[in-house]
Parts: C-alpha cells; structure tokens; sequence
C-alpha cells in the first residue's frame, strides 16, 4: 500500500485498511498469539519442574517401544506441584515401582503438594527420593543444598529412601546458563553436591540433558566419578552422554506418559534401585 503524504489527512478507508495491517506485523513484530514461536510469557518462580525446557530445545522423537531391546530397567517417575494429587496406587499397579518428588526450587519455594506426593508413594510401597530444582543465579549452590535438606531433601539409610538430586538444566526465568560461564557453573555445581555430601553423606544425583550440560558447563566431566546421572533425552535411545559418565543410572524417557507424564528407565532391575537407596 502506497501512502501519500501531501500534508493533507488521511482518507478514512486509507486509515482503517491501515489499522487491520497494523496487528499483522507492519512493524516487523508479530504477537505470541498469531506466531506460536513468538517469545512466551516467563513462568511463575516456583513452577519449574524436572525436563520441563526437553522438547523445546532437544525435541521429542517416537520411542519405538521405550524400555525394548533394553537390559533390565525398573520404571519410576518424578512429580512436582503440577501434578497436584497423583493417583500413586495407578502408577504402582502399571508397574511403577519408585518416585522422586520436587522438594524445593532456589531458596525461595517448597512444593505444595510435597506430603500428598512423598508420604503417597512410601504408602503404596515405593522406594521416593526428592529433587531441588536448581537457580544458579539466586544463590550459592551451598545455600540451596541447605534449603533443600532442611525442606525434605534428606536422607535415612532405611532402604525406601534414595539420595537427594539435583536438577540442574534450562533456566526457564531467563538466560539458559543462568548469566555463568561454564567454570562458574562447575564451580556452582561443586558447591551443591559438596555440602550436600556434608550433610546427608550421600552423593547426590545430577539430572540434566547432554545438550544444555555441554553448552552450560563445557562438557565437564568433573562429576562422572562420584554423582550417578540422570539423563534426560525423549527418544527410543539415550544417545550422547555427558563427558566422563560411561553409563546412565536413570533415564527420563518421555514427558507422556499414562497417569503421570514423566516416566523414567533406572537401569538396572529393582535389587539396583534398592542399593542405590542403601548407598
């Protein structure tokens, strides 16, 4: 369209053929709702939850069968407040034998539905452990790994119990690496797991996906020797895995799953799972 500027105004049909161009992007600049790509709205604080920036940056393949073809694997899942109450007698009778729950995220938040997910898959029989789903840029890894043990993420050796993990992956607040260089994401990283270990004696383990840990850490292997991984890819395959680890221990497979969307392989049959709760 063609606009004459003789000094005059515009022609009424002229200004509202213009209006109805306008919210189509005359200025370079579509909206969220007409262009799905479009830059979303940041997620509340609190709300992140284990594998929840997956698909958006590693995709989603078909799974093929998910566990075929695979040695022995015992199936669990991971919850948090967005499931609210889970239907854990469900789970359990499909075969789901162990659970982590979302204990606390930052310094700042405790999962809401933390009692009805935790004490639920204790009381159905399952082995449930916690997770802390990590903020690199709100404070030391230290001080969260002491919200999280102060906030359920604990440890007792009565063989129900596993080890505490820390889930560290895209920021879903903002910059993906959490505004760190990689030796400041290790050294982050390394203040977590160390006073974690001071406080519960055990090694916790670190889920992330190979793509953001390479991006965000420089392929660190610094960690492949004491904390067992928890790997995140949504395909029939694990694929790459992070430097130094030669095997995964857990695996999350899909975010779909029936009852609960995230399910995960740990590798190995159920007496593994139980001597990774004994430590």
């Amino acid at each position: 369209m063609r606009v004459h500027r003789s000094g005059t105004t515009l022609a009424g049909a002229t200004l509202a053929a213009l209006a109805l161009l306008l919210p189509l992007g005359l200025s370079g600049t579509a909206t969220a709702a007409q262009d799905p790509g479009a830059r979303q709205a940041t997620p509340a604080r609190g709300s992140a939850h284990m594998g929840m920036g997956v698909i958006a940056h590693d995709g989603q393949a078909p799974r093929a069968g998910g566990a075929a073809g695979l040695a022995a694997q015992t199936e669990g899942v991971d919850v948090s407040s967005h499931n609210g109450n889970v239907a854990w007698s469900t789970l359990w009778n499909s075969g789901v034998k162990w659970a982590y729950v979302k204990a606390t995220e930052g310094t700042y938040y405790k999962n809401t539905s933390f009692t009805q997910q935790y004490n639920g898959s204790y009381n159905v029989g399952m082995i449930r452990g916690t997770y802390h789903f990590a903020t690199p840029d709100t404070t030391t890894g230290a001080a969260q790994a002491d919200y999280f043990v102060n906030n359920g993420g604990g440890w007792s050796k009565d063989g129900r119990t596993l080890p505490g993990v820390l889930d560290i992956e895209w920021n879903p607040y903002g910059a993906t690496c959490y505004g760190k260089s990689a030796a400041g994401m290790v050294a982050w990283i390394q203040d977590f797991v160390n006073r974690y270990k001071a406080r519960t004696g055990r090694d916790a383990v670190i889920y992330t996906a190979t793509s953001w840990w390479k991006q965000c850490t420089g392929n660190s292997s610094a960690f492949s020797s004491t904390n067992p991984l928890w790997i995140a890819r949504y395909a029939s395959e694990v694929g790459e895995l992070p430097a130094g680890w030669p095997y995964y221990t857990i695996w999350q497979y899909t975010s779909s799953g029936p009852t609960v969307g995230d399910h995960n392989h740990f590798n190995g049959d159920y007496s593994r799972v139980q001597a990774l709760a004994n430590g």
